[in-house]
């Protein structure tokens, strides 16, 4: 029999044996997880580049009902890409996923647990943003089965606040921190660094707030301008240069390690026992099932690897949803663009990935990553030993040029962004 010939099997159109010689068989299906989008947000910030829509209502709310009808549609439709697994993790991201009420949020996770099976200990996160918190929200969506919190503070500055077009102000900032520390044992917070007029001794400021709540969770983002932004257009003035905003990193890597939190990826810190593991779901090339407008998502069969995009404007995705063509477009990942793929959310992490799981996530042999891998390592980007590979300080300083290493002319170049 040739190399990769496979068995006989049965008829077409019947379960497929497939041998674990053919290149790019999977030999098991990693994790899946679930991400459910909620589009909308009081006020679209000028530097956010994701799928959220301002609503502009006489009622100040979004339409919960028929919006989750839709969400239930999509997921019915989605169900035989993902018969026979188990959930191990849900994100509700948005948009501000807290402008729905606790009883949607509740219907929505009753819903969904009556049409997929999930894991006992599931993580389940809900982001949240201080200019939609009202007392006891927060218990209400603990209530309805959330069990972490992910907020949007970006920073405790008020005028800065203003300048990011952010919603709420600092006092309600810390309102909402104070609230979630009450109701949830684990949860994240947002802030951002390098931003406009923002020197070393503001962001220690900034920094000394946050650490003040003892948060388990903190995500810290480089403001960056992204194209079709408002502010790709009108650029913020007195931003950081390259420079100093290295020197704030180093800096809240220190601040954050001496307050018993660990860099376990380029932008996450975390005490022990805290990790998303939602997102070290994406980084270790895991699956998810996306759900809700624009909503992408990665999954996993034996013989190949499928990423979906859902229809990204709300009106056309609901109507959509409910004629059972939430899918906008899909596409087969090709051979070629697994390593760039995997690459580009494993390098992520600062303990990096074991090779035998970039084996058994991709189904490609370790040859088909030998020579950037050796590239990498004479430009002191990334360190390995026999059983696991990781980027160095200098590898997360220049990520992205650690991951073009892996590039392939063929590579779709999609990646997975944190969700924290």
């Amino acid at each position: 029999m040739p190399p990769h010939a496979r068995t006989d099997g049965p008829p077409l159109g019947a379960a497929r044996v497939i041998t674990l010689s053919r290149p790019g068989a999977l030999a098991a299906l990693p994790p899946l997880s679930l991400y459910v989008h909620l589009p909308w947000c009081l006020k679209k910030c000028p530097y956010c580049d994701f799928n959220s829509h301002e609503f502009a209502a006489a009622d100040g709310s979004p339409p919960e009902s028929a919006y989750i009808d839709a969400l239930m549609a999509d997921l019915e439709a989605s169900l035989p890409l993902v018969w026979g697994r188990r959930i191990h993790s849900v994100f509700i991201g948005g948009g501000t996923p807290s402008l729905f009420s606790p009883a949607a949020i509740d219907r929505l996770l009753a819903d969904i647990r009556a049409r997929l099976p999930l894991e006992h200990f599931c993580e389940i996160t809900l982001e949240a943003n201080p200019g939609t918190f009202e007392k006891d929200r927060f218990k209400g969506f603990r209530e309805a089965g959330v069990n972490r919190l992910s907020i949007g503070v970006q920073s405790f500055d008020d005028a800065r606040l203003k300048a990011l077009g952010r919603v709420h102000d600092s006092a309600q900032a810390m309102a909402a921190i104070e609230e979630a520390r009450q109701c949830f044992e684990t949860f994240n917070l947002d802030l951002m660094y390098a931003l406009p007029g923002q020197s070393l001794a503001d962001l220690q400021r900034e920094l000394t707030t946050a650490l003040s709540f003892q948060p388990p969770h903190l995500s810290l983002y480089h403001l960056t301008i992204e194209p079709n932004t408002r502010f790709a257009n009108e650029p913020p003035a007195n931003l950081p240069d390259d420079d100093t905003a290295f020197d704030m990193l180093d800096h809240l890597v220190a601040a954050t390690q001496a307050a018993g939190m660990k860099r376990y990826e380029v932008s996450a810190y975390a005490r022990p026992g805290h990790e998303s593991a939602h997102n070290l779901n994406y980084w270790q090339f895991g699956d998810y099932l996306g759900i809700g407008a624009g909503a992408h998502g990665k999954i996993s069969f034996p013989d190949r690897i499928v990423r979906t995009v859902k229809w990204r404007e709300p009106r056309t995705y609901m109507d959509q949803a409910l004629q059972g063509h939430a899918t906008s477009n899909e596409h087969e990942v090709p051979l070629k663009a697994r390593p760039f793929e995997y690459m580009l959310n494993a390098l992520r992490l600062t303990d990096g990935f074991e090779l035998s799981r970039f084996m058994e996530r991709t189904g490609l042999t370790l040859a088909a990553i030998q020579k950037p891998l050796e590239q990498a390592e004479r430009k002191g980007l990334l360190a390995r030993d026999l059983a696991r590979a990781w980027p160095t300080a200098r590898g997360l300083d220049f990520l992205s040029d650690l991951q073009a290493l892996f590039l392939d002319d063929e590579s779709t170049g999609e990646a997975t962004r944190p969700l924290i």
